[in-house]
């Protein structure tokens, strides 16, 4: 039997001081924080520390530790009441320039973190936070596309050269009145050949009326459009916030779930999730507004709104140049008199649209008109809540045009954190339709904490029996197993840490399935040696047999169970894809140290003496 080769001693040492390096932040907990950023993004001040010292000495809060990280300064706290009490005074005194959020600080030490060192990102389950299920107004979803065939099929017709004498709509359907029964019927030919997913028909109380409505297959259409239009932009409007493996899934036909692990202010999180601002550029026109106020009678093609600044009347023209949802890209910024803006890029048929407009209308107006839906909590006799939606339309800005412009130019008339606000929506994507929050669920850290201890102690007892079994039944050599197992452990925490995936419940059940698995090759390889001592050959004959051909079989079953793992990786989502990655990458370490490392310290022990028998009966 020769000996094992130095230099798989040297990379077995520096996998196991790799290993116990990364999974080393792990150990370390962390803090009750409060984190603060600048709302335009912007670098905070360099005497920001002094200022955060005088609030909380003011205060007579003392935190642990206060320092500038990664562009965000972080107020690590004692206590969660020391941490609700330091961003209370925070916001008080920062104001709107500033996000003032709670966190979860770790506490690994600095010569880690230097080494990029972190911990696993835990899960909902295990870390805290908070559980968001959202309904998608499906009513408006179909009153939205009511309107907009209320202006393309008119459209057509005139296209067309077929006259009607009127158009107007019901709650799920437009009507086309005709002066003569002949136009009705080439409108009905002509658009049963351009809007296949439409029925016509003719009522018969209205004979010269043509009725055109969305059938039921093509109103199931948009509605799941507009359902997977929405995930899209609340996954992009998630990833904004900077939550780490945030879980945004559909959930029934127009509901979905938003999980984000580790968020404790949820205030800043269902003002953006359920935002619906957007931002549309029109032209001015020239009527008499004031006049079309005070008799609500507004001329045709126009819409009345109000400023924001003074509520002045302003006529707009129906047509919109752009719109939110024709944005590629958005920052929030401010203008040469330093007032706070919105930097907008348009696509590419927006910036050809906006181009030519302005070089049209050089000296006249253009208004940029802000819409956004509220949602308003009122209560009825009973005291029971109901939630209402009011829609809020002002001009935020009308502005001359001064030159021609296309595809970048600038959006003025917004506070600081509505800037920011509105920047982040606009490059997220406007919501094709709004949302309501039907259900908020909060996961204190006390329970995530006692789902750890939970699995902890599962983990722990699992070794324990596998230990147990290894020892009493392969006696030194299921010493060697152990060792094996726990560097595994290692590994996996290591593996995990390094990848920065999530780890949840499920993630620690595949951690101790895991243990079997890695037990497993073990007991492939060591009634190997039974075997090989069976037949007849020397103990070290025996070990070198073992190990060589147990590989194969070893690496055959494992190949199988990857292959399961990959599946449930592509198929799940969320925590199951969480299993599938610790799964994976138990599987890979288990053939690491049940091959080289269990087979180093057989080696090392019995290499150089003479054996009669081995220790494994």
């Amino acid at each position: 039997m020769q000996p094992y080769a130095t230099w798989k001693y040297v990379v077995l040492i520096l996998v196991m001081l790799l290993g116990a390096v990364y999974a080393a932040p792990n150990l370390y907990g962390e803090d009750p924080a409060v984190q603060i950023t600048r709302v335009s993004g912007d670098p905070l001040p360099a005497d920001f520390g002094e200022l955060v010292g005088k609030t909380l000495t003011a205060e007579g809060i003392t935190p642990a530790l206060s320092e500038l990280e990664s562009q965000q300064w972080i107020v690590r706290l004692g206590d969660e009441t020391a941490q609700l009490k330091t961003a209370d005074a925070l916001k008080r005194e920062l104001g709107n320039d500033y996000v003032v959020a709670l966190n979860l600080a770790s506490k690994t030490p600095t010569w880690l973190r230097k080494l990029g060192a972190k911990p696993m990102t835990l899960g909902l389950d295990l870390r805290g936070g908070v559980h968001f299920l959202l309904e998608v107004d499906i009513d408006d979803v179909k009153k939205k596309a009511v309107e907009r065939y209320l202006n393309d099929l008119p459209a057509f017709l005139r296209k067309e050269d077929i006259r009607y004498v009127g158009r107007h709509q019901s709650a799920d359907a437009v009507l086309l009145d005709f002066a003569e029964a002949d136009k009705l019927d080439a409108a009905r030919k002509a658009l049963a050949r351009e809007y296949p997913e439409l029925a016509l028909n003719v009522p018969t109380a209205t004979p010269l009326t043509l009725e055109a409505r969305m059938s039921d297959q093509e109103a199931k259409r948009i509605v799941d459009f507009a359902v997977k239009q929405n995930l899209t932009t609340l996954r992009n409007r998630v990833n904004q916030l900077g939550v780490a493996e945030p879980l945004v899934q559909r959930q029934g036909q127009n509901r979905i779930v938003v999980q984000l692990p580790g968020v404790q202010d949820t205030t800043r999180v269902k003002d953006l999730l359920g935002a619906t601002a957007t931002l549309e550029y029109r032209a001015v026109d020239d009527g008499d507004a004031n006049g079309a106020a005070a008799t609500g009678v507004v001329p045709v093609g126009t819409e009345l709104f109000y400023t924001r600044n003074g509520h002045r009347p302003v006529l707009l023209k129906k047509d919109v140049i752009a719109a939110g949802s024709q944005l590629t890209d958005a920052q929030s910024t401010v203008d040469q008199d330093g007032s706070p803006a919105v930097s907008v890029t348009l696509d590419g048929g927006a910036a050809k649209k906006m181009f030519e407009f302005t070089e049209k209308n050089v000296g006249k107006p253009m208004a940029v008109l802000f819409k956004e839906r509220e949602v308003v909590t009122n209560y009825n006799a009973k005291g029971e809540p109901i939630r209402e939606h009011r829609d809020v339309e002002e001009v935020i800005s009308i502005a001359t045009i001064r030159g021609v412009f296309g595809k970048r130019f600038q959006t003025t008339g917004l506070q600081s954190k509505e800037a920011y606000d509105l920047a982040v929506l606009l490059r997220s994507g406007a919501l094709a339709a709004p949302v309501d929050i039907v259900e908020e669920r909060t996961v204190g850290p006390s329970l995530g904490a006692d789902n750890i201890r939970r699995g902890f102690q599962a983990a722990v007892l699992g070794l324990t029996l596998v230990m147990v079994f290894m020892i009493v039944y392969y006696r030194v050599f299921g010493f060697f197993a152990i060792a094996a197992l726990v560097l595994n452990i290692v590994l996996i925490i290591a593996g995990l840490s390094i990848l920065q995936a999530t780890l949840t419940m499920p993630g620690i059940a595949g951690m101790v399935l895991t243990m079997g698995i890695a037990v497993d090759a073990n007991v492939l390889i060591y009634e190997r040696i039974r075997e090989e001592l069976r037949d007849g050959e020397t103990p070290h004959a025996a070990i070198e047999a073992g190990y060589d051909r147990a590989f194969l079989t070893i690496a055959d079953a494992n190949v199988t169970v990857l292959i399961g793992t990959v599946v449930l990786f592509a198929l799940g989502a969320g925590p199951v894809k969480g299993f599938a990655i610790t799964l994976a990458l138990g599987i890979l370490t288990s053939q690491f140290t049940a091959i080289v490392g269990s087979r180093s310290l057989a080696y090392l022990v019995f290499a150089k003496r003479k054996l009669k028998d081995l220790p494994i009966w």
